[in-house]
Order: structure tokens, then sequence, then C-alpha cells
């Protein structure tokens, strides 16, 4: 059912009522659908991978031709396993979207005739929204009443410049208000939008994470290796006179065994694990595939204000041209901060502060701030005169100036320009930020434009002060430790940089914005490496340096938190803002901070690297051993008479040996697994697996020969042993593997230890009960089970000598 907006100019808002009525009848205002349906198709994506669906295929063939127990079992172990991977990763799914609601964007909109805050998804069709800068646009809607409305469309059309919107004009979801305010009217909400359209013809071909990138490359890998592998495999069997229909479904059995089934979910589990403790150290991960890059960063570019610095600015003086205190200059300031309607700012909340409140009538328009002009102009009645009060970057201000008032009267702006740069040049290297004020009368006026920024008089200079963080040298080192490099990037002069940049650690080069526009790309590309400092930055000059940082090797963190900061976010390979930024910026972000400190940076790494290092432990883990039972599995077939283990208990050796890995986001890490940047390293899983994977597959051999030659075991012994043997040596060497240390020198985690002995516990008991004859395992003997204790020990030795030789490949 649709609704229709009454026209927006006779639309008051809506009551809270109406609202919530229409919200029941549209439904949230999100793209994606309600997490019932996301379950279903979570649940449903379990079974429908290409290798199950043949394998359940050939199951229920098998079943057709007469082998109905075996069919059943092999279907019931199909179906825990894949319960257990939607549990997983829905459980996963549940605790990101508990995450996510903690950094949700609210609008500010009219109901029941007053502004309030609503949650983005809570807005419906008729609402009437109140836009300001920095603000996202979270419907299509059509402009009521706009006042220097530049809206940001790049998230739609690509187009880099905003803009211009008038009355009546068309707003778009998923852009965001550049400069200029508004009042608009909702038309469409969630998926009618025009940007729910282009997410739409945009899902199939979006731009993959590095993380992505690492585990598609990984899937190839086990593509290619069981490809070469099961058709072997099942010719063998074939040549062999076996029934085709048992050789293809041992066949496949071997391929889903060599598939980590659990790999989707253990990597969920563990990103979300790592998401709720980076929660816990006040670090709220949007993107979950982010954890990894945010890892593996090298270098971090940040703004200065409350990062570096205290964040707590100061007006430290307002003074007249000649450098005398002036009242009169600080009157004016707090009528340009108290008057404009723009955005919150700390520079004018430090004018305000102190002040009593400015008298709202006194204001009669405003020409809000933009980063192409760098100053805000508002028009207040003074003494019954229009007068203009310009604020700005100084030399901005003195481009709109053309005479500067002294105490000796007006005189010409180029009798004092010298004095004042002199003066600018002073208060920024003892690390002020400094501002020009500037006015004009427009008499008769009651509406200004930029147009009026002009022939103005130059009334004095603010000058802040904000000093550097406490502890923010020592977070600087502590990032250095970590192997990533701080860049800073701001919009103060070259001078207020330089003192910063020192005072928390910073040395190398210092490049300025109108320097960086004389280098091409490659220029900058050579440059940037030597260069922590970018002072004088405009809007695009931060992204050009984050993709120049990229183009020389870098995996690049960009934080930022203002209406500037999207298109570096968006180009960073992990964007990083905080709770009180913009929305735009806290939309674009990967991750963001609830404390803008770079301390809490460098805790997140640490938990970021730990994540990864405890998936990076199941896959090449896992792999290496599913490899090495492929080999043995291909030599076996060829030389005994009887199929080594039946399909039904490779899938269940397959499901119990994974049961662990499920607690491996718990495990512990070594201390030097997290000095450095690591990502996915596809030679070195190849070369884990293939080295460890051979020295799994000797060891089977070893097992085959005693149970074959030294105990003479039949079909149902030898299986039985190998099925206990696999079993236990591959949860064996997940605790011996799982560290570069010697393993008696690094505890796992207690539910790592704890499910790993009651897996163990639980194979070697299940020959012994009922279940055991159904799954075709049959009782032990004492000489049999010492004989495969034997051998457990001496592979848990054999893989703890090979990984001190290979010690490399553990860290890598």
């Amino acid at each position: 059912m649709s609704i229709s907006p009454s026209p927006p100019r006779s639309m008051p808002g809506l009551t809270s009522l109406e609202a919530r009525r229409r919200l029941r009848l549209q439904g949230p205002n999100r793209v994606a659908g309600p997490r019932g349906h996301r379950g279903a198709r979570l649940l449903l994506a379990q079974f429908t991978s290409p290798i199950v669906l043949i394998l359940i295929a050939a199951t229920i063939l098998s079943m057709a031709l007469g082998d109905l127990t075996d069919g059943l079992i092999i279907l019931v172990i199909i179906v825990l396993s894949g319960a257990l991977v939607f549990w997983q990763e829905h459980s996963a799914g549940s605790a990101v979207d508990a995450l996510l609601a903690r950094v949700r964007v609210e609008t500010e909109v009219i109901r029941d005739g007053r502004e309030v805050s609503v949650p983005a998804e809570e807005i419906v069709p008729g609402d009437v929204l109140v836009l300001r800068a920095g603000d996202i646009v979270p419907a299509d809607c059509a402009v009521e009443r706009s006042q220097s409305l530049l809206v940001d469309e790049s998230a739609l059309t690509g187009e880099s410049f905003p803009v211009e919107k008038a009355d009546t004009a068309e707003l778009y979801a998923a852009t965001h208000v550049a400069s200029g305010t508004a009042t608009a009217t909702v038309l469409r909400t969630g998926r009618a939008t025009k940007f729910a359209e282009v997410t739409a013809e945009l899902a199939g071909r979006e731009v993959t994470t590095g993380f992505e990138r690492g585990m598609t490359r990984f899937g190839l890998l086990l593509v290619r290796a069981m490809v070469v592998l099961v058709t072997a495999i099942f010719v063998v069997n074939v040549v062999l006179d076996r029934p085709v229909v048992d050789a293809l479904l041992f066949s496949l059995a071997l391929a889903v065994g060599l598939t980590p089934q659990l790999l989707p979910a253990i990597v969920a589990v563990s990103l979300s694990a790592g998401a709720r403790r980076m929660a816990a150290e006040r670090v709220i991960v949007k993107r979950l595939d982010a954890i990894e890059d945010f890892g593996a960063m090298t270098v971090l570019c940040t703004d200065k204000t409350g990062t570096l610095t205290a964040g707590a600015v100061r007006l430290d003086r307002a003074t007249g041209v000649g450098g005398e205190p002036s009242a009169e200059v600080l009157r004016l300031a707090r009528l340009n901060a108290g008057l404009q309607h723009g955005f919150a700012n700390p520079l004018d909340e430090a004018v305000l502060a102190g002040a009593p409140p400015i008298d709202a009538a006194a204001r009669l328009d405003e020409v809000p701030y933009d980063f192409q002009r760098k100053r805000l102009s508002v028009l207040v009645a003074e003494a019954g005169v229009p007068t203009l009060i310009t604020k700005g970057a100084l030399e901005a201000v003195l481009a709109a100036c053309a005479t500067a008032r002294t105490a000796g009267g007006t005189v010409p702006l180029e009798t004092v320009r010298e004095a004042v740069m002199e003066r600018f040049a002073e208060l920024s290297r003892d690390g002020f930020r400094v501002l020009g004020l500037a006015t004009s009368e427009l008499p008769g006026r009651s509406r200004a434009t930029v147009a009026d920024e002009s022939g103005m008089t130059l009334a004095g200079l603010l000058a802040f002060h904000d000093p550097a963080k406490e502890g923010t040298a020592e977070a600087v080192g502590d990032l250095g430790d970590l192997g990533i490099s701080v860049r800073l990037i701001t919009g103060d002069n070259r001078l207020a940089a330089e003192r910063i940049a020192r005072e928390v650690g910073l040395g190398g080069e210092v490049l300025t914005g109108p320097e960086l526009d004389r280098l091409d790309e490659a220029a900058l590309a050579a440059r940037v490496a030597s260069v922590e400092v970018f002072a004088e930055v405009e809007p695009l000059h931060k992204e050009r340096i984050v993709r120049a940082l990229r183009a020389c090797g870098a995996t690049v963190g960009f934080l930022g938190d203002g209406i500037n900061d999207a298109p570096a976010l968006h180009a960073a390979d992990v964007g990083i803002s905080v709770d009180t930024a913009v929305d735009v910026a806290k939309q674009s972000a990967a991750i963001v901070l609830l404390d803008k400190d770079l301390k809490v940076i460098a805790d997140g790494v640490r938990l970021g690297r730990r994540t990864f290092a405890n998936t990076l432990k199941y896959v090449r883990v896992t792999i290496s051993a599913n490899f090495g039972n492929m080999l043995s599995m291909a030599a076996a077939s060829a030389f005994l008479p009887f199929l080594p283990l039946l399909p039904r208990q490779i899938l269940l050796l397959n499901f119990l040996s994974d049961i662990p890995g499920t607690t491996i986001a718990t495990d512990q890490v070594d201390p030097e697994q997290l000095r450095r940047p690591r990502s996915w390293n596809l030679a070195g899983i190849r070369t884990f697996m293939i080295v460890f994977g051979l020295l799994s597959s000797v060891f089977d051999i070893a097992t085959f020969l005693v149970l074959r030659l030294g105990l003479d075991a039949g079909a149902d012994v030898f299986r039985t042993g190998w099925f206990i043997e696999s079993t236990a040596t591959e949860l064996a060497v997940m605790l011996v593997l799982r560290t570069a240390r010697p393993f008696y020198r690094s505890r796992p985690s207690r539910p790592l230890l704890l499910t790993s002995v009651a897996v163990a516990v639980l194979t070697v008991a299940l020959p012994y009960t009922p279940v055991g004859g159904v799954l075709g395992l049959a009782p032990l003997t004492w000489p049999v089970l010492g004989a495969l204790a034997a051998l457990t020990v001496l592979y848990v030795a054999a893989n703890e000598g090979a990984k001190r030789l290979l010690r490399g490949l553990l860290t890598a």
C-alpha cells in the first residue's frame, strides 16, 4: 500500500501517531529485507553449493537402488553440518546487528509541530525533514524551502561536485548535504527509492575488499586441488571394478571432506567475536570484513582536532587588526557564530563559550560555509542597519576585503596586509589556528549572497588553541611499533601543522595543498612515502592522498569525521570515523570509534590482528589435514581391496573434527603474531598445506601398514582405526600448529581445549555404542587402541619438529 504525502508547502509535519501508522503500513526505511527473510536465505544457502547438491543427488540415487540406511545416515550428517553452519552464521549476524544499533544514523524531522531526532529507519512518506550540512538524505524527498543548498550526489551519480538544489527540487536517498539548509517532504522510502534501484543494479558488481579477495583466491586453490584428486580417486575406484554409485559417493564425500565446510561459519563467528571484543574497547565494526583490513593497516591518515589534539578548542584571543585585544571583534564573532544555522562546529562553540544567548531576531540571512570559499557570512540587523559579518580562513577573508579597521580609522587593506600576515605567521608558529573577521554594511537588504562578500572591511583576528592531547606522542609510537605510520592531514596552515606534528612525534616532509596541486598522480605517488604532514589541504586532496598511498602498496586507514571526509573514507582500505561525526562520515566509515583517540585505534588494530590470526589458524590446519587425508585416500583406494572409509564415515569425521573450530575465535594469540600487519598469503597457505598435508599422509600410510600388516585388520576394524586416528590427529595438530611456539608454552583457550577433548572422547567411544554399528564402526581391542595412541604421539612430535624447522610459515 502506498501513501501519498500532502503537498509539501502545506505540510506542517506529521503527528507521532500518524507516523507510527504509516511505519506499520510502509515498513522500515531500509533497502535490505527483514531479518527473517535473510535467515531463511542463509539456511537455504547451506545446502545449495554444487558439491553438496551433487552429493545429495547421488545419495538419493543410492537409496533408490536399495541402500536406504546408508543414504539416510549421509543425509542426516549433511543436515547436521548445514544446521551448525547456519546457527553459527545467524548468531554472528544477530550480534553484529546489535552493535550497529549503537551507531545508527538519526534524522531531524518535524513531528507534533516540533523538531525531533528519529532513527533513519523510522522515516515515512509525508515526514518533513530538516536538513543541514553534513546530513545524510535518508529518503527520496521534495525540497520545500532551501537556503544555499548544495547536495553531494556522488553516491548515486559518481559526480564529484555538489549540485545546487532550489525549492521544489527532488533529493535522493543516500546523498548528503554539502552546504546550506533545507526542509523537505519525504516522497519514497526503503526499496521504493532511487538508491534502492541503483543498489539492485550494482549488487552483482560490488567492489571486493582485501579480505574477500583473499577468501576467493583460497577457494580457487581448494577447487583446483579437489578437482584433480577427486577425479583421480573416482577413476581408480571404477578401474578396480567397484560399483559406480559407491565410487561416486565415496569421491563426492571426499570432495566435501576436503572442503572446510564450516569455514564461512567460523569466519563469521571469528569476525563477530572480534567485533564484540572491539566494541568492549569502544570500537564498533560496521562491516565485518573490515577487521582484516584494520589489522593489515600500514598507514593511518588522520585529521588533527580531537585525535592528535585534546579536541577542547578554546578561543585564546580576539584582536583588532593591530594585534590589540578587541571586545568589538569578540562581539561580532559571537553574532556570526550564534546566528549561523549551517552546522555545529568546535570553533563556533569556542567563540560562544560563556556568552549570553544571542537574540535570534537579529538574524536576517546567512551565506553558509563551503569548502571552496572557506568563509561563513551572517546578515544581521546592527542598530537598524543590515550588516554582513564574515568569518573564515584568514586568506579567504582577506580576499573579500578592500579596507581594514585600525585604531586610527579605516585604511586600505594593502597598508596593513604585511603586518597582518606577520602576526598570522607568529600565531601559527605558536600552534594557534587563526581566522579572520570582516564586516560590510548592506543598507536596505534582507537577503545576502556570495556576491556580497566583496569590498568588506577587515575587523580583526581570532586565535584558537587546541593543545596536543596527553599521551598522543606515546600512541603514535605505539602505532609505529605495530608497523603503522601516522600521517597528519589538515586544512590548517603549514606553520601550525608543523608545530602540532613536532609535539606528537611526527617528522618527515611537509606537503601543502598548493604544492600537491602541482603534482600529477605518478609524481604524488612517488612523493607521499616520505611525507608525514599534509597541510592546507582541500576536500579532494584527501582522497588523492589516500589513493596515492595505496598506489605505493600501503594498506591505508583514514580517520575522519567531517563533511568533506566521505570521499577519502570511501577510497581508503578501511574508513574510520567517530560516533559524534556528521552523518555522511559515520555512514561512509567501516569502523566507528566511540572515543576519538589513537590509543583506541591501536587497541582495535591488535584485536583485528588477533581475529585474523585465529581465522588463519583454522584455515591452515584444517586444509592441510584435509589435503593429507585426500592423498591418503588416493593411496589407500589403489591398494586396498575395499573402500578405506565409507562415505558416511568421511562426512562424520569432517563434521566432528570441525566442532572445535567453532571455538577458535576464543583462542589466545601469541604477542609476536600481533607485532606487524598480516594479510592473506596464498603462497604461504599453499606451502603450509603441502608440507603438513604430506606429513599427515606419511602417518596415515604408517597407520595403514600397522593396521593391515601388523594387526591384520579387516575392513570394519581398519575403517574404525583410521576413523579414530584421523579425527584424533586432526584435533591434536590444531593444538600444536595454532602457535609458532612449542605447543606446551602457548596455552589454548579453555573452549578450544575442552571441545577438542570432548570430541576425542566421543570419537573413541563411538564404536562401542549402538550408533557405531549403524555407522559401520567396530569395537577395537586394546592392542589396536594402544598402537593408534602411539602413532598419535609420534605424529604430534613430528609436527612439533617440522614446525620448528619451518617457523616462518606460522609467523607469515
